[in-house]
């Protein structure tokens, strides 16, 4: 297929590109390189330069006729969605629909987007399943559920064929594509960083939660399988469907095994320190991934901790300062 990544300059969009030109697919990469790194672009891909906010630009790159759309492009920092609710939903609602606008005029049939478990809020049980009410806490959140909402409508209104694979943490890293943000958010990189000298400790945000160990709980997955599902879904893809599902381990991993596991695996002494909770931190957030596997015969290949780790170390030892 002739496919468009939006934000395939990106941690998993670019994951995502090379598994689709593996596959034998002719990808093209949109970016506007804001967060994305032009060396994450996979050899093989094209890459065009533009923004979903330039609708004229998207509108000329669909007419190009692809088959389908892998949509990534997106702002996530959710403290800055707090501090600046506009500009995520101008960026991640209005930047989709000018991508839709720009499908249907281009013909492309196919979407696969990349929503987010954050849609779910604080949940009231844990794992999380697809039918479990959508409670948003922050603006970034709020904004993916307002895309997935539009793109029921539109896959309803004009047959167009479409997914959203809802997630929460990905880790891990594919041969020369691995995860380099600017400012870094996420714990498993910012623990290696403190493996690898670049801080000299990790903070650990509270330590009295109703947990095993006391500390919070997340759910991780692998970018490799992360990536598999949207290959997956694109082929499952119907006409006039917006199918929704979860992807997650299923248990999750508390701050400190993630800790533990990245000392295992660097062999390094990360030092890391106790801080108290941040305000709106639930204790535990999991997602189920049943419903994929039932229905499109997806599964984990990597679901260890260690496995997602050590493929990240690698990834940062290769690359000390990131894509520069």
């Amino acid at each position: 297929m002739k496919l468009l990544v939006t934000g395939g300059a990106g941690y998993i969009g670019s994951v995502v590109a090379s598994q689709l030109l593996e596959a034998g697919d002719e990808v093209t990469i949109l970016d506007n390189l804001s967060k994305g790194h032009k060396h994450a672009v996979p050899e093989g891909a094209t890459f065009a330069e533009g923004d979903l906010l330039d609708k004229e630009r998207i509108e000329k790159i669909l007419q190009e006729g692809f088959d389908g759309v892998l949509h990534f492009a997106a702002l996530s920092l959710v403290g800055e969605s707090v501090e600046n609710p506009e500009r995520y939903y101008r960026n991640n609602v209005l930047g989709t629909l000018n991508l839709l606008e720009a499908m249907a005029k281009g013909g492309a049939r196919r979407l696969v987007f990349s929503s987010t478990a954050a849609v779910y809020g604080e949940p009231e049980k844990i794992p999380i399943e697809e039918d479990d009410p959508p409670v948003p806490t922050n603006p970034y959140g709020g904004s993916k559920l307002a895309v997935d909402r539009m793109i029921s409508f539109v896959a309803k209104a004009r047959g167009l064929a479409a997914v959203s694979l809802r997630y929460f943490n990905v880790a891990g890293a594919r041969g020369p594509f691995g995860e380099d943000h600017n400012p870094e958010t996420h714990l498993i990189p910012l623990v290696l960083e403190a493996a690898y000298g670049k801080r000299d400790r990790i903070e650990i945000y509270g330590t009295d939660y109703p947990t095993p160990d006391g500390t919070a709980i997340r759910d991780y997955i692998h970018v490799e399988d992360l990536g598999r599902a949207h290959l997956m879904a694109l082929d499952a893809a119907q006409d006039g469907e917006h199918k929704i599902y979860n992807l997650g381990n299923g248990e999750g991993f508390s701050v400190r095994q993630v800790i533990e596991v990245a000392r295992e695996v660097t062999g390094e002494h990360i030092k890391a320190t106790e801080a108290p909770r941040r305000a709106g931190d639930p204790p535990v957030l999991v997602a189920s991934s049943k419903k994929i596997q039932s229905e499109l015969g997806w599964k984990p290949h990597k679901p260890e901790l260690s496995a997602m780790i050590s493929d990240a170390w690698e990834w940062m030892q290769a690359h000390p300062r990131g894509y520069e």
